[in-house]
């Protein structure tokens, strides 16, 4: 839920890991916080958790690109650096966070 927030107080972030090809990047970005913040609450509520789960698995899902392009851009402007490594380390991840949401989302 946080990160959720953070979309409309650090909005300019979540604009420049658009995908270029993605029309209407500031709708996307204010549509994808809302999606996270209910996510967040609908794991908090036992008769709406799988929902949210599903929800925001297709969520992750469909933000990957911007993790790409993350990384990509990060090691076209910095080169090999520790943040660039982060960067990388956390696109695996994105499988460990699925898991995780299909987890939480199980359990009542």
């Amino acid at each position: 839920m946080i990160a959720g927030v953070l979309h409309f107080i650090k909005t300019s972030f979540y604009l420049a890991i658009m995908p270029s090809m993605l029309p209407h990047p500031l709708a996307l970005v204010y549509i994808s916080g809302v999606a996270e913040i209910l996510g967040g609450l609908g794991l908090l509520v036992p008769k709406f958790r799988r929902p949210a789960g599903y929800g925001l698995i297709a969520l992750l899902i469909a933000v990957f690109p911007a993790n790409i392009k993350m990384f990509v851009d990060g090691i076209h402007h910095q080169g090999l650096s520790l943040a660039t490594v982060l960067l990388a380390v956390r696109l695996p991840l994105q499988i460990a966070f699925v898991a995780l949401v299909n987890w939480l989302s199980k359990n009542s």
